[in-house]
């Protein structure tokens, strides 16, 4: 397979976070897709696609299971 942007020929399934944004919070979601070593393009398949919608739906019901590992501050 080729990186459809850079071209490349390096590309690997990668653990990324997918950041998913719920009112003023943001909540990572690992997953597994392929990713372009070159360039940094990744590629969803259907499935992964519907698991971040699901998971998304899921979150703006309600935040039960998440684990807060930090805080982001606004000063000003």
């Amino acid at each position: 397979m080729k990186c459809i942007v850079c071209h490349g020929e390096d590309i690997q399934v990668t653990e990324v976070k997918e950041e998913i944004k719920v009112d003023n919070d943001i909540v990572y979601v690992s997953i597994q897709t392929p990713v372009c070593r070159v360039c940094g393009e990744r590629y969803y398949d259907r499935r992964t696609i519907q698991f971040l919608e699901e998971v998304e739906e899921k979150l703006k019901q309600g935040r039960s299971g998440l684990q807060e590992v930090g805080k982001v501050l606004v000063y000003g």
